[in-house]
């Protein structure tokens, strides 16, 4: 396929329900496109119509108005065998496994292709040992999925809409229900199924952070349901994203990617050097401890006349180590534990 063809296209869509004639609209203007080898991030605060969204673009729900397109053809136009061949999805139903293994479960995703009987054949076959191992469950093909973890029971469905072999890949929520590790192995997942096998890849997703970091481009969906896409470093300096997620007394901080409650807002600042590791981590100790940085994005009046303290971060052979540096004098810390609470005794 093309680079330059777009897999998935939305042109003037509105998105909604329907109750007998009536329209109930939910969205509207929505205009996006996704190219093979991209990954796509969609969020947005609940109720803000992100699974009604991932619906009117893969037929599973029609569109109030619009045109949506898969490689080049009107959704709209599609039979559902069709359908099948373009684009897989991956919902966030518990799915009820019994005692299917997990080479069962990817077989599944072959059934478009094959006869009346649904008969896998050598050709079947190989894409579903293909998309077993591309998901990193080689090993555990004849295992039953009622004996896997979530995040393995997570790629097997993955490796399920793989085998489906289509140009779109669609993920609704992939990390729910996963721990820390798990989440970020899911978003690496859909990162390489994109770079590596060409895909155009769709996460629906409320780990914004790893949004931030992982995808080609964002569709955001705010309160008010109003669509806006871009680079994600782009909506987030932008404001796009704080007017997306700030609530009553939180908003999003696009220096450092994270929500901070607004009564935080910092008295004191203080000015972060040195070994770049051991930098960052005293800089989310200042944050935590509601600090604010000299020369971040909120280096304002409190900051004109200096940081109140300096933090000097050095590598040695035995492990970072911390330099504080006030007015009063100067302290060497091992760890950062004593650091914060020398913040906290100083200031």
């Amino acid at each position: 396929m093309s680079r330059n063809l777009c897999v998935l296209a939305a042109r003037e869509l509105a998105i909604g329900w329907r109750r007998g004639r009536e329209a109930v609209p939910l969205a509207s203007g929505i205009t996006l496109s996704l190219r093979p080898g991209e990954l796509a991030a969609l969020v947005g605060p609940n109720g803000s119509g992100k699974s009604t969204l991932l619906r009117s673009l893969t037929g599973l729900q029609e569109p109030l108005s619009g045109a949506v397109e898969l490689c080049g053809r009107h959704l709209a136009g599609l039979a559902v065998e069709e359908r099948a061949r373009l684009a897989a999805t991956v919902l966030t139903d518990r799915f009820d496994s019994g005692w299917f293994t997990v080479f069962d479960i990817v077989a599944f995703g072959r059934y478009p292709f094959t006869d009346a009987r649904n008969r896998l054949s050598p050709r079947d076959r190989a894409f579903v040992l293909d998309a077993i191992e591309s998901v990193g469950l080689g090993t555990l093909a004849d295992r039953r999925c009622g004996e896997l973890s979530d995040g393995e029971r997570q790629k097997a469905l993955i490796a399920r809409a793989v085998a489906q072999d289509c140009p779109l890949l669609v993920l609704d929520e992939p990390t729910a229900f996963l721990d820390a590790g798990a989440r970020i192995e899911a978003f690496h997942l859909a990162l390489r199924l994109a770079r590596d096998q060409r895909k155009a890849v769709v996460v629906s997703t409320h780990d914004l952070d790893l949004a931030l970091r992982y995808a080609d481009s964002l569709w955001l969906l705010d309160r008010e349901h109003r669509f806006e896409s871009g680079a994600p470093e782009d909506l987030a300096l932008g404001g796009a994203v704080g007017r997306a997620f700030d609530g009553p007394g939180l908003r999003f901080d696009p220096a450092t990617s994270s929500f901070r409650a607004e009564e935080d807002s910092p008295r004191v600042f203080v000015s972060i050097e040195g070994e770049k590791a051991a930098a960052a981590w005293a800089e989310r100790v200042a944050l935590r401890l509601g600090f604010g940085i000299a020369g971040g994005s909120e280096d304002g009046p409190h900051a004109a006349d200096g940081p109140a303290a300096v933090i000097r971060a050095e590598a040695g052979p035995c492990g970072p180590g911390w330099r504080l540096r006030v007015a009063s004098g100067e302290r060497s810390f091992e760890s950062l534990e004593g650091l914060a609470a020398a913040l906290r005794e100083l200031f």
